[in-house]
C-alpha cells in the first residue's frame, strides 16, 4: 500500500457549469486529501508542454483555445494509490464510454468538454506536480481522518 500524489485540472466547462465544488466532493468522500489548491490561467506554453504527447493531432488547437477559455482549477490530492483511485473516480476519457457513477459519466457528454484531467501515471503525475505546483504551494499536514482512511487492514 503506497501514498502516492496525483495531478487533477478541473477544466472550464467544470468551471463555467459550476461543478467545482460536486467534483471536489467526490475526492473528498473518497477519502483523498487535497495538499494543494489553485485557481489558473493555463498559458499556450504550459499547454503545449503539457499536451506535447497530442500537439501533432488535427483537433489539438481547438483543444489548446478551450483548456484557455477560462481559468482552471488545478491541485494535487494525496492518498492511498491515488493516481488509480482518482482515474476511476474520474472515469474513461469519453464520458459516453465512462462507467456508470464516475464523474465524466454522470456530469458529462462530449470531449474536450469531459471535466477532469486526471494524471495517468507516476513519472506524468511527478512531471505535473512540478508543472503546475511550486514547493511553497504543496502542504503536508494530518488530518483527524487519517487515521481512520490510512490505517493498514485491521
Amino acid at each position: 500500500m503506497s501514498v502516492e500524489r496525483t495531478v487533477v485540472l478541473l477544466k472550464p466547462d467544470a468551471l463555467q457549469r459550476d461543478l467545482l465544488g460536486e467534483i471536489i466532493s467526490r475526492f473528498e468522500r473518497k477519502g483523498l486529501k487535497i495538499v494543494a489548491l489553485k485557481i489558473i490561467p493555463l498559458t499556450e506554453k504550459l499547454l503545449d508542454e503539457h499536451y506535447a504527447h497530442i500537439a501533432d493531432k488535427p483537433f489539438y488547437p481547438d483543444m489548446k483555445k478551450y483548456m484557455m477559455d477560462t481559468p482552471v482549477v488545478a491541485m494535487i490530492l494525496e492518498g492511498i494509490e491515488a493516481i488509480a483511485e482518482v482515474r476511476k473516480l474520474v472515469g474513461s476519457t469519453n464520458p459516453r464510454a465512462a462507467d456508470a457513477g464516475t464523474i465524466r459519466a454522470d456530469l458529462s457528454m462530449n470531449m474536450p468538454s469531459n471535466l477532469v484531467h486526471a494524471s495517468d501515471g507516476n513519472e506524468a503525475a511527478a512531471d505535473e506536480v512540478k508543472r503546475f505546483f511550486s514547493d511553497e504551494e504543496i502542504f503536508t499536514y494530518e488530518k483527524l481522518t487519517d487515521k481512520f482512511i490510512f490505517r493498514e487492514g485491521v
